[in-house]
């Protein structure tokens, strides 16, 4: 179940977090996998413990907002690896503050990052997606990282809200455009709840910051109180979900909203 063999993915933000356990994953289930991020001593340092444990990987310096960087990536599974069967938009960043608060240069970045970084992942990506799928009994897959924010409104954060619900709808209008021209590329999101990763770490310093307290157990505690499963994600749990719509398992969605919250988007 959920293999990769053969498969040649392309993940965004891979150097820590959900993207490097994605991608270890994915090596696992067979894959090749291209890490793409800015974080270039943690991205590399990934590959080589991916390479280390038998998998194949290779790392590329990929700041989402440029597209230099993406044709590079792109370039690097098709010259390592042989093209490009999967592509993960995972890399993107968190704003907790009210739209008050905000400014115009923090949500251009949000935006690049969130929102400009999907779109240019998906567009560069393509044409090696198209040229995979033409032979794949499946064809390809794209699997974008929205958020439990991209389902149902964040008290916490609304422009990044804003932003993870375009990537949500983003997923399904691409879905249905790639259907529409035969390009045989599946297009499917993932929403995780509160995981434990630095961005996690970051929406509870937002609750403790809204609440005039620097007591982080407190705003953990807050927090878990809103996941009836009674705990937070882990990396592992998200990158299981990616690694299932990127197989063939999945080959029969496209358009979906896998959510993966521990039930906070049940209540």
């Amino acid at each position: 179940m959920n293999r990769l063999d053969g498969k040649v993915a392309l993940i965004s933000g891979a150097a820590r977090g959900i993207g490097a356990e994605t991608a270890r994953r994915m090596a696992g289930a067979g894959a090749s996998v291209v890490l793409g991020d800015v974080l270039d001593e943690a991205g590399q340092r990934t590959a080589r413990e991916i390479e280390a444990s038998g998998g194949r990987a290779a790392y590329a310096h990929l700041d989402v907002t440029r597209e230099s960087d993406w044709n590079q990536a792109v370039s690097t599974a098709v010259s390592r690896f042989g093209g490009l069967d999967i592509l993960v938009n995972n890399a993107g960043v968190f704003l907790g503050k009210t739209s008050e608060e905000s400014t115009l240069a923090e949500w251009n970045w949000l935006c690049g990052v969130n929102l400009t970084g999907v779109f240019l992942g998906t567009k560069l990506a393509l044409p090696a997606l198209k040229e995979r799928a033409k032979a794949s009994p499946h064809g390809g897959s794209v699997v974008n990282v929205s958020s439990t924010a991209g389902i149902v409104g964040s008290p916490l954060a609304p422009l990044y809200s804003m932003t993870k619900g375009g990537v949500t709808i983003f997923s399904k209008s691409t879905a249905l455009e790639f259907a529409r021209k035969g390009y045989r590329i599946r297009v499917n999101s993932v929403h995780p709840g509160v995981i434990e990763t630095d961005m996690g770490e970051e929406t509870f310093r937002t609750r403790a910051r809204y609440a005039g307290s620097n007591d982080m157990d407190a705003a953990r505690n807050q927090g878990l109180a809103t996941h009836p499963i009674g705990r937070f994600g882990q990396a592992g749990d998200i990158a299981n979900a990616i690694v299932f719509l990127a197989s063939d398992d999945a080959a029969f969605m496209t358009g979906s909203s896998l959510i993966v919250d521990g039930g906070v988007t049940a209540q």
